[in-house]
């Protein structure tokens, strides 16, 4: 049995509860009140989520350990980069892998390579290196703000992160192999095991457009130190713009394959209804008549400063600031209402890192009435897709970019 201690254990450290450094909205951990976590979260999250820090990591909240699953608190969303020890932590199965980047080897090959090949970590950093700014999302962040609520980790909005990711060009990889005509399919599976066998390994597969494109990587440095072990070390996928579900950790071995992949976490976990959402980016070759593999992120934003029910001063300046994303095709505009969503104002665009980077933005007023002020923010990318006012149902709490509300009171 993988216990708490020995879940730590294995990347060398004994995890500690931990708030002092969060200030004054994050002071006790393990108590959901000091976490000010969202009312809309189910009411066991709310209970049992605590602050509790990863070895590397500051204090995250934890939603469970075994997998774990640790959320970014907000006061650590004030740049569009995510410092690696603040970064979200998600596994999918219980037995976490201590891999050694020694003698750690990703295999290559599958019925369409003309090939096998092996390579160490040096091999992969003897090739030409490449970065890209890109955010990662877990296709089920802010799950737990669906109502009716969607069975999951209920995650609130902090399973995201934005990096600076550099690596190798999957597709340099796969020229090692030589790709076949045949091949629909590129195949991965990383060191993150099942506990018992019943239990399907987690093994996912994206097409071979999206594998050939230049920013998919197999990355081994984020934000130009080695990857956190929780973060995938030695190195793991880089898929920009689709969501997190694909970025396999550990990674371990890369096939390309001539049929579609039909493992449990393509063919029965991580799809929405087909038709649904408005998202270009289609996974063709896993496509059903009924529903289809999430792959793009939708646009979206988050409110960062200042929380929630913040008592701003009557006649004085007020900012409001946050982030802004989308699946890559680029953050065009935000615009803010401080009046409920009865009229909008454009935001000030902060620095543009790239296409799939979080994009800040900062939008100012003066309160001159006494009372509350219903904030809200949305954002539209360039081609033209909008924040929804009412979320699309789905099983499984994907794709949730609501647009944003928060009541500040002027005093």
């Amino acid at each position: 049995m993988i216990t708490r201690r020995r879940l730590f254990e294995l990347t060398g450290g004994v995890a500690a509860l931990a708030g002092s450094n969060l200030g004054s909205s994050l002071t006790s951990p393990g108590h959901a009140e000091a976490l000010k976590m969202q009312p809309a979260l189910p009411e066991g999250t709310r209970e049992e989520a605590l602050l509790e820090t990863l070895p590397g990591k500051k204090p995250l909240i934890k939603l469970s350990y075994r997998p774990p699953n640790y959320e970014t608190p907000l006061s650590y969303f004030g740049t569009p980069i995510t410092p690696n020890e603040a970064f979200f932590v998600r596994y999918h199965l219980s037995d976490i892998p201590k891999v050694d980047a020694n003698t750690w080897r990703v295999e290559l090959g599958g019925d369409g390579a003309s090939g096998p090949a092996q390579l160490s970590l040096d091999d992969l950093k003897a090739l030409p290196a490449s970065e890209v700014v890109a955010v990662c999302q877990c296709s089920g962040n802010r799950r737990g703000l669906f109502q009716p609520h969607a069975p999951g980790v209920e995650w609130g909005y902090g399973a995201m992160g934005c990096a600076r990711w550099k690596g190798v060009r999957l597709k340099e990889v796969l020229d090692r192999v030589g790709l076949k005509h045949e091949a629909v399919e590129i195949v991965f599976n990383g060191a993150e095991v099942p506990v018992v066998d019943k239990t399907p390994d987690f093994v996912k597969s994206i097409p071979v457009w999206k594998a050939l494109e230049d920013t998919t990587l197999i990355a081994y440095e984020m934000n130009g130190a080695p990857l956190p072990h929780w973060n995938g070390f030695p190195a793991r996928i880089i898929v920009p713009g689709w969501t997190g579900t694909y970025w396999v950790k550990h990674v371990t071995s890369i096939d390309a394959v001539t049929k579609p992949f039909d493992g449990y976490w393509m063919k029965s976990a991580y799809r929405i209804p087909l038709g649904k959402f408005p998202v270009v980016a289609r996974f063709v070759s896993q496509d059903t008549a009924s529903n289809t593999p999430i792959t793009e992120m939708v646009v979206n934003s988050l409110i960062t400063s200042p929380v929630a029910d913040s008592a701003v001063r009557l006649g004085s300046t007020a900012t409001i600031s946050g982030l802004a994303w989308d699946g890559g095709y680029g953050v065009q505009s935000v615009e803010v209402s401080i009046d409920d969503g009865r009229s909008w104002t454009q935001a000030t665009l902060g620095q543009d890192l790239g296409r799939f980077a979080f994009r800040p933005w900062k939008y100012s007023f003066v309160p001159h009435v006494r009372g509350k002020y219903v904030v809200k923010a949305r954002a539209t990318n360039q081609i033209g897709q909008t924040q929804t006012t009412q979320l699309i149902p789905n099983p499984a709490g994907y794709h949730h970019n609501l647009i944003q509300s928060l009541t500040l009171d002027a005093v």
